[in-house]
């Protein structure tokens, strides 16, 4: 099957560093459009070191910015500025994630990018917004994280809060960046064939604060707090008012999770476990009552899965019918069939700068399309591996003026 390319056409100028712009750059490329990554020069953008082990480009910057093309300009000069410019009268889109202010400090802000493209989506993403009292304020994803709701239920009861093992923040509102780009094309589309107008400068400018992404992940926290009162604390491994579910120790060292929270599973879960006192309990019929007696429920659950092997406490339950599941690490994944099956691991012979690693796993693309995940076209870029190719083909420069650019960006 020939992968599809949802996007194709589409050119989007990425102006960001780290995770959450370069996210959505990296979901547009993923579909097919032609996203042109701008790096500084010599060092370029700083995930290129985050978490390298060895040589100079880290695996987390190959993921990340795989299916796009690097370039290097300096936008702190007048001759970067006017090419970032020039590139940016020929894309769709624009995606950054500086400090709100930086891009109109160096003339690069929506009004001078509308001037020579009124068609441009124009794609923020800042700690706080563009607007509102900490507009300026700088910050990372743990600070929105914080800020945002979701830090306070991550975590046992009795401990301080801790954050998860991913930079969920910054992925989160890289999500909304795409969709938030994507809405806009399709309704420039729609609007361009409806009116023929264009979209208003506001229409296209879409803010997307790292802070509010953590909070639209929040359910009910603020309406549970503003109608009732009711302040949710951290549960651990459970799932606050939900029971029972939960990850329990197996007697081989291992553990599992389990949820069977369901009322229609709950009573041939316990069933299971060998407690049907439990499963027919008066009390225990409702998940409200469930949640009430979540420790003796756990304290039983957790008696039968000690006596098991994890594998063995698993066949069980998928034979009963009870949602259950093992906890991955990096090389059960690598190794799993459902993710083979969907071609969710792509493996790559891949450069860190000093070396070439035969056969590396990287994750696939997500939504599939189709019935397997679509297949990456080429993993984040050497610095600037793109520079000449992208000023000759997509602005028609001459071999001279390349060269004028290039001397300009050595050190």
């Amino acid at each position: 099957m020939t992968d599809v390319a949802p996007l194709a056409g589409v050119r989007v100028l990425e102006l960001g560093n780290f995770i959450a712009a370069p996210t959505a750059g990296r979901m547009l490329a993923d579909f097919g459009a032609e996203v042109i990554k701008v790096e500084r020069p010599g060092t370029g953008d700083e995930l290129r070191n985050w978490r390298l082990h060895a040589g100079d480009t880290s695996m987390l910057f190959r993921t990340i910015n795989r299916n796009k093309k690097s370039i290097v300009l300096d936008l702190k000069t007048d001759l970067g500025r006017r090419t970032v410019l020039e590139l940016v009268a020929r894309c769709d889109v624009v995606l950054e994630n500086f400090r709100p202010g930086t891009l109109e400090k160096w003339g690069l802000g929506p009004e001078q990018l509308n001037a020579v493209n009124p068609d441009l989506i124009l794609t923020r993403v800042s700690a706080f917004g563009q607007t509102g009292p900490l507009s300026q304020r700088p910050g990372f994803a743990a600070v929105a994280e914080a800020m945002g709701g979701f830090r306070d239920l991550v975590g046992d009861p009795d401990r301080p809060p801790v954050r998860v093992g991913v930079s969920i923040g910054d992925s989160i509102a890289g999500l909304y960046a795409a969709f938030g780009s994507v809405m806009a094309l399709f309704q420039r589309e729609v609007r361009r064939g409806a009116t023929d107008a264009a979209l208003a400068l506001h229409e296209r400018v879409i803010d997307v604060a790292l802070n509010e992404s953590m909070l639209s992940m929040m359910e009910s926290l603020v309406p549970d707090y503003s109608a009732y009162g009711v302040a949710r604390e951290r549960v651990g491994g459970r799932m606050d008012g939900i029971a029972p579910t939960n990850a329990y120790l197996c007697g081989d060292g291992a553990s599992i999770v389990i949820a069977g929270n369901a009322d229609a599973i709950y009573q041939r879960y316990m069933h299971v476990i060998g407690r049907d006192d439990l499963g027919g309990d008066p009390g225990l019929q409702t998940n409200a009552a469930r949640w009430q007696r979540r420790d003796e429920l756990d304290a039983a659950i957790g008696e039968w899965t000690l006596g098991l092997s994890a594998a063995s406490a698993l066949e069980v339950l998928e034979e009963a019918g009870v949602p259950s599941g093992p906890i991955y690490t990096a090389a059960d994944i690598c190794a799993d069939s459902q993710y083979e099956a969907r071609n969710m691991i792509q493996r790559f012979d891949v450069s860190d700068g000093s070396q070439v690693l035969s056969g590396v796993g990287f994750p696939g693309i997500v939504p599939v399309i189709g019935e397997r995940s679509l297949s990456i076209r080429s993993l984040g870029p050497d610095l600037g591996e793109h520079t000449r190719e992208v000023l000759a083909s997509v602005l028609g420069k001459t071999d001279t003026e390349i060269d004028l650019i290039m001397t300009e960006l050595e050190p």
